[in-house]
């Protein structure tokens, strides 16, 4: 029985990528390594913020840092296994709040892993910790706000 239970609730989803699981991807127990998988929800990530506005490269200074990651794993993934990640935001305070993933492999429905990762937004220029930007949580109205 895992350790950590992590369930989202349907509608906070609104963003979808596919990746690919590549041959070295692949531990020695012959399915998807730990350490791939955190670079794919990393991969992920980085696909929904910059399709929601947040680029690394902002002429503001202003981006995300990644505070703490927690994943369940479910089912093996191997090579060249299609794997699609559904994204979404929740629990927002002032600074950041959590982006949520489900990992499923499409060709069978197999959900691989959950997994939900904090962020704060970032001041490059100033090296501080700022409040979200009103443009970015203002794309997610079903998005609950915390303390």
């Amino acid at each position: 029985m895992p350790r950590l239970k992590l369930e989202f609730p349907e509608d906070q989803y609104c963003y979808s990528t596919q990746l690919t699981v590549r041959v070295t991807d692949i531990n020695g127990a012959n399915h998807l390594g730990n350490d791939s998988m955190i670079s794919m929800i990393s991969e992920a990530r980085a696909r929904f913020l910059y399709d929601f506005g947040i680029h690394d490269t902002a002429e503001e200074g202003i981006g995300t840092i990644v505070t703490d990651l927690a994943t369940t794993y479910r089912a093996e993934a191997h090579a060249r296994d299609q794997l699609l990640f559904e994204v979404g935001v929740m629990d927002f305070n002032k600074y950041g709040g959590d982006i949520i993933f489900r990992i499923t492999r499409p060709r069978d429905q197999a959900l691989i892993a959950m997994a939900k990762s904090g962020f704060v937004f970032f001041d490059y220029k100033a090296r501080k910790v700022t409040a979200m930007p009103e443009g970015f949580y203002s794309r997610f109205a079903k998005v609950n706000w915390v303390a």
